[in-house]
């Protein structure tokens, strides 16, 4: 079993930035590959960032790729989320989540946090 705990949601202007943090308890955190997913109101959740167990490869959304930034310390048990010129409609319920393969798809990760909320206001 692996728990996750997301801190570090908040409201921010348009524009603005926030760190999203994601610690990982139980089974050996560099077993896994870590994934971010969002589900705003009234949709489905949907992928946003993935990172290896290593930390040498990482994979984004094309919706948010050169303004959202995906990390991890190993060494922490944490991985984080870089969120940059955030927009209204980055607001959502953020989740982070663990596979044992990097992949962008919400079937393969087996454990996920309670999530934490972002809203960006206009």
């Amino acid at each position: 079993q692996v728990q996750l705990v997301e801190s570090g949601g908040g409201l921010v202007q348009a524009g603005g930035s926030l760190r999203l943090s994601c610690a990982a308890s139980g089974r050996t955190f560099t077993s896994y590959a870590m994934g971010w997913f969002r589900q705003a109101p009234g949709k489905e959740r949907e992928f946003v960032a993935a990172i290896s167990w290593s930390g040498g490869s990482t994979y984004y959304a094309d919706s948010v790729k050169g303004r959202f930034t995906i990390s991890r310390d190993n060494a922490k048990n944490t991985v984080y989320l870089q969120m940059n010129s955030l927009k209204p409609e980055d607001t959502a319920v953020y989740y982070c989540s663990a596979a044992s393969i990097m992949t962008m798809s919400e079937g393969l990760y087996n454990y996920w946090g309670q999530g934490t909320q972002v809203t960006v206001s206009s």
